[in-house]
Order: C-alpha cells, then structure tokens, then sequence
C-alpha cells in the first residue's frame, strides 16, 4: 500500500487544530489515519460516518455511509475498545437503511449478523413483520433473560404480542401478567403513573377476551375501573403524557382487523412503537387513501354498512396513531374527532353492545392520555355496563 505522507499529515493536523472540524472533513481525515494505524482510528472512523449518516436526508447516501461504517467496525481488531458497540450501531444503521428502500433480504441478512453481535430486537421485529411470530418470540424470551432491560414495557409488550400472533393464548397473558405485577408495584412505589396501569389492564382484558376467558376479562376491566376511579377522584388535568405507551398499545388492538403478515406481504411489528422497517412503514400508512374510499362508500350506501364504517373509521384512526400518536404537539385536537366519531357512529348501532363498547374504550384510554380522568371513567363505566361486567 503507497501512504500519502502529506494527506496523512494534514488529516493529523486537522483533528489536533483548534478549528471544529465539520462532518466531512472529520470522515475524510479519518478515512486517510484508518488506512495507516487501523488499531487506533478504526473506531474513530465508524463514529464520524454514523454521525454524518444522522445528519443526512438522502436514502442512498444514507445507505453508503451504513455500509462504509458496518465495514470499517467490522476491520476494528477484536477487544479493541468500543468496536461491539460501534458495530452494532454501524449495523442497526445499515438494515434501517436498506429497509427504508425495500431491499428486505438484504436488511434481514444485517438483522441476523446484528443479532449475534447481541442484539436481537431488528431480527425480531422482522420476523414479526412476515408473520413469523414464534420465532420473534422466542428471541423476545432470549432477549428478557438480560436483567431488567430485557423486561422494560417495551420488551414485555412486543414478546405477549408475538406470542399472541403465534396463537400462543395463555403464554402471552403470562408474560403481560409479569408485565402488569411490575407495574403494580411500580405504581404502589409512586415510581410509575396509575395511568400505565390503566392502559395495561385494559389491554390484558383484550387479551383474554381474545382468548375465549370472557370471565377472566371481566374481572381485568373491573380492575381498570377501580384505577380510573381513582384517578377520577385524584388526578389532576394537565398537558398530555406518555404517550408512547397509548400509541402502542392502541395500535396493537387493531391488529385483528389487519391483513395477516407473510413474507410476501410484511405487516407491522404490531406491539412495538413505530420503530418499523421503512418499507413496512409506508405500506401501512400508504394504505390511508383507500381505507377513507372504502369508509365514502360505505358511508354513502347507508345504515346497512354502518357496521362496515365503523370499523374502517377504527382502522383509520389507528394507522394516524401509528403515523404520530407519541407527539404532543396538539394532540388532543388532531385526535379527538377519530375517537368522538367512533362512539357517534357506534351509538347508531343499538343492537351492537360490542362495537359501542369498543369505542367507548378507545375514546376512555385517549382520554385518559389527554389526563382527562372524570369523562375517562364515564366511558369506561358505559362500556363495562354494556359488556355486562
């Protein structure tokens, strides 16, 4: 290899000067000091290319610098310091890369290499997007094994909801039990807000619904109700708040009502917040124009496809929480006609407790995000009434 002693020179020069360095320059230097003392600038290099990579709005620039980051941490010598974590984060920036421009097998290949670098949440999230949710699940339970990271909301939420893909009923209500028990002590110990709680129980109710324990669900709800008197009674009104876990857990209970996920037709990872593949993403979302075309016609041919409307209204309303249900920015009054029309609609259907119910829920568990608690319970009472809890 011929060095060029004066590129190396003034790559030297630049990073010891007392000038900031912009991106560019910083990648270019270390490009040039990595060829000649890879042991020490290796790692230098992969930090400046990601940190260009972030500040880049071009996908296919994008990609380039993920490739080159991935490669230069896979040449930084074993046990060097930094090299797992700066290769791990060199991958995680190269498969969202190659996802967010379709190329799925070959992001999944960087999943796989990503999750023996020991991390394993990508892969999982792929395999849940083609449906193949017993094996998302099983890396899920490997992943839980990692102390308390491996049991945070996020986590415990994503391995009940592959398990529940998988048809795996009674595994998932005990994960999300593990899940609830914490959060119950987490609320005794004033370190986690009742309204988690809330969200949670309501959710679980969903779940044994789903798996033919309409006894077990009624008791859940009644537990749900119990918190919302509470909080009814002694919350106070205030901005918006954790909002990341509404979305989520709104969004995972419209997954019913979705296309089933395969490999040829990917859905999303439904019980993760939005951290999707870009392609699955945008197919989701890309599905807005014809789901508002399909609730026209049926709006138009009247009381006989109100049922039809209703639930296509629903699945609107949950692809807009996918899209920005976490940010707070008015976020009361980009939501509140999903939810208002949903029980009007519903209300319309006097013979349909179930439907009525179900909007009643939503609207109750959105309002409880807009820290509106007295309304809140209001509905919820109505819909366990309905339910005959």
């Amino acid at each position: 290899m011929t060095i060029d002693h004066d590129a190396v020179l003034r790559a030297r020069v630049l990073l010891l000067g007392s000038r900031q360095p912009s991106r560019v320059e910083l990648v270019d230097a270390y490009r040039v000091l990595a060829e000649v003392s890879p042991k020490a600038y290796l790692p230098g290099l992969v930090d400046a290319l990601l940190a260009l990579y972030h500040g880049s709005r071009d996908p296919k620039v994008e990609l380039e610098l993920a490739a080159e980051a991935s490669r230069a941490a896979r040449r930084t010598e074993a046990g060097a310091p930094r090299r797992e974590e700066g290769l791990r984060r060199a991958l995680d920036a190269y498969q969202a890369s190659l996802f967010a421009l379709g190329r799925r097998a070959e992001g999944r290949a960087i999943c796989e290499e990503l999750a023996e670098a020991g991390r394993s949440g990508p892969l999982a999230r792929v395999l849940a997007e083609e449906g193949y949710f017993r094996e998302a699940a099983a890396l899920d339970e490997e992943g839980a094994g990692n102390g308390s990271a491996g049991r945070s909301f996020e986590t415990m939420v994503r391995w009940a909801a592959n398990l529940e893909g998988a048809g795996l009923y009674d595994a998932a209500s005990a994960v999300f039990r593990e899940l609830l028990e914490e959060t119950r002590r987490g609320v005794a110990r004033k370190r986690v807000a009742l309204e988690t709680l809330t969200w949670e129980l309501v959710h679980f109710s969903r779940m044994r619904d789903a798996a033919g324990d309409g006894a077990g669900a009624a008791g859940v709800r009644r537990e749900a109700l119990g918190t919302l008197e509470e909080l009814a009674a002694t919350g106070k009104p205030g901005h918006p708040s954790l909002l990341g876990c509404w979305s989520t857990l709104f969004v995972l209970s419209g997954r019913a009502a979705e296309p089933a996920a395969n490999p040829g037709s990917p859905m999303p990872p439904f019980g993760t917040e939005p951290r999707w593949s870009g392609d699955v993403r945008d197919r989701f979302l890309g599905m807005l124009p014809d789901l508002e075309a399909e609730a026209e016609a049926a709006r138009l041919r009247g009381a006989d496809r109100l049922p039809e409307l209703v639930d296509v209204r629903r699945r609107i309303g949950i692809r807009a929480a996918a899209r920005d249900g976490n940010r707070s920015y008015r976020f009361e009054e980009r939501f509140t006609p999903y939810f208002d029309e949903g029980v009007t609609l519903a209300r319309r259907l006097p013979d349909d407790r179930a439907r009525l119910a179900r909007a009643l829920t939503d609207r109750s568990m959105f309002l409880v995000a807009t820290r509106s608690f007295v309304p809140a319970h209001a509905d919820f009472a109505e819909a366990v009434a309905l339910l005959g809890d």
